[in-house]
């Protein structure tokens, strides 16, 4: 009788079932992270450029976000318009241009003032350029909290939204296309500083400071 050869005993594969478990749970994981998280498109510039310039050695990577807020820096120099009639920053969704409702606009009235009316036309000039149609503009008004003393406008909510309004209007004659546009009026309800100090009375300063346009641009 020819004796047979040992039988060799098959390897456990029980470790694939766990291993695919892992993987799966960490997928469920980072997903639930990517839909949690909230998408800052400066930031992810910034990287962006930074990972352009020391790992793939180039400086010639496309920042749309960093090009915009230099391009309106450069038009509001040229028409001699300072920061404290324009300011011009950034948030978490893209950049923030911040007109003095003061400089443009008289007080208690929601039309502009003609000789301002050049910042308005140069920066939708800005926005038609073929880089930057991606963008969305949404123009916010804001307030200081005394309640407005022309009987055109009841409340700051009235004010605000037009004002609001006014601009986008200008903004629409100037070439910008109405769908890249909204226009909200927030009232008193978000001031950048305190109206008022502890006891109440009115901080002139800063009330002036929360009179403002602010137009919102960001990726669609």
């Amino acid at each position: 009788m020819i004796p047979q050869p040992p039988h060799e005993k098959e390897e456990a594969e029980d470790w694939l079932m766990s291993y695919a478990d892992m993987i799966t749970l960490l997928m469920a994981f980072f997903v639930m992270l990517i839909s949690m998280s909230h998408f800052d498109p400066v930031k992810y510039e910034q990287v962006q450029g930074g990972l352009a310039k020391d790992i793939g050695k180039r400086d010639n990577s496309t920042q749309p976000m960093q090009s915009l807020k230099t391009e309106m820096a450069q038009a509001m120099r040229g028409l001699k318009v300072d920061d404290t009639q324009v300011s011009i920053g950034q948030d978490d969704r893209g950049l923030v241009l911040d007109l003095d409702a003061g400089t443009f606009f008289d007080p208690n009235s929601a039309a502009l003032k003609d000789q301002f009316l050049p910042a308005l036309a140069k920066i939708a000039t800005t926005l038609t350029s073929e880089k930057y149609t991606a963008f969305q503009v949404e123009v916010q008004g804001h307030t200081d909290d005394d309640k407005p003393t022309s009987p055109a406008f009841p409340t700051n909510w009235e004010l605000s939204a037009a004002r609001a309004t006014a601009v986008v209007r200008m903004l629409i004659k100037d070439g910008v296309q109405a769908d890249r546009l909204g226009a909200v009026g927030y009232a008193d309800t978000r001031p950048r500083v305190a109206n008022r100090d502890v006891n109440g009375n009115p901080l002139a300063i800063n009330m002036a400071i929360n009179r403002r346009v602010s137009i919102h641009i960001y990726p669609r």
